[in-house]
């Protein structure tokens, strides 16, 4: 027989509308936490805050939000709480005298750590019958809410499900899996490739600076047509390769490339720049020759972070 309730527009509708209007604390009120609560407030949501230091309320608290005067009564007020603080650290403290004002409750941790620390937070969580995502913010605090800005979630997915209505109204939330550790880990793997494809261009810009060039005059090349036109298309290209591990080298080898990497070192060191960098790329292509890839495409040193990888883990 057909649940003619859960099957009613009505019902549908009503439920939606009571998450899009759900009840939310953020505990944490740097620049980030700010704007996260800001957004929810801007939704409709009631929002409750604390924050060690009362006054960064008080914008918000104009605006409509609740300031709560503990964290137990913070976190009692909503069906999902908000954590927004420097690191996992810094959650046991504030968290732990709450005692059973947080069971039956789900927390969103979007602190930055480790995998494995996110791994030990939901072990204390389900200790304590609460609900646990872990959660990246991919975005800077002026982003959060506007449209494309992702956040990334992991944990249970009855959780992620249960509040994404919530979620969605301070980004776009991309859930990850039931593995705790994996919103923290494609965090720093996005950050790492954030800082290195930066170092690159910033060293490409002082090594044309060196004679001369304006920053703005290489960017152009740099950015809007290297870039999308020739580095874009490799990567996305050959992404099943790093899959599959084979690397052809029929457009270009290992030992090619290494001629190439050792003559951006040459350059650096007779223009003045900087030559750690392409040095420390020159060295992996080294590397990646020692292992038997000469005769492979570049994207066989692949196999060299991953060696690395695997050689970390040993005990």
């Amino acid at each position: 027989m057909t649940n003619q309730r859960s099957a009613s527009p009505q019902h549908a509708s009503a439920s939606a509308s009571a998450s899009a209007s759900a009840p939310v604390t953020v505990i944490g009120l740097g620049p980030m936490g700010l704007a996260l609560a800001e957004t929810l407030l801007e939704h409709g949501h009631p929002t409750t805050v604390w924050n060690r230091t009362p006054q960064k309320a008080d914008t918000l608290v104009s605006r409509g939000a609740h300031r709560a005067a503990t964290v137990a009564e913070a976190v009692s007020a909503s069906p999902v709480t908000i954590l927004c603080l420097k690191d996992y650290e810094t959650m046991y403290p504030l968290l732990d005298p709450v005692g059973d004002a947080l069971r039956g409750r789900a927390l969103v941790n979007l602190n930055s750590g480790t995998p494995t620390e996110a791994h030990a937070a939901v072990a204390w969580a389900a200790d304590r019958g609460v609900g646990y995502l872990d959660g990246a913010i991919m975005v800077p605090p002026p982003l959060v809410g506007h449209p494309g800005s992702v956040f990334l979630y992991s944990g249970p997915q009855d959780v992620f499900d249960q509040h994404r209505v919530t979620l969605a109204s301070m980004g776009d939330p991309r859930y990850l899996g039931a593995d705790p550790g994996l919103a923290v880990l494609y965090n720093a793997a996005l950050l790492g490739m954030m800082y290195a494809t930066m170092n690159g261009f910033l060293h490409a810009t002082a090594l044309v600076g060196s004679a001369g060039v304006p920053a703005v005059t290489f960017a152009d090349l740099a950015l809007k047509w290297f870039m999308p036109s020739v580095v874009d298309p490799i990567l996305t290209g050959r992404a099943p390769d790093l899959d599959q591990g084979t690397y052809p080298g029929d457009a270009g080898t290992m030992e090619m490339n290494l001629n190439a990497l050792t003559h951006i070192t040459r350059t650096s060191v007779e223009q003045g720049v900087h030559s750690d960098q392409p040095r420390l790329m020159q060295a992996i292509a080294e590397q990646a020759i020692t292992d038997g890839h000469s005769g492979e495409n570049y994207l066989a040193v692949f196999e060299v972070f991953k060696k690395a990888a695997q050689v970390a883990q040993v005990p």
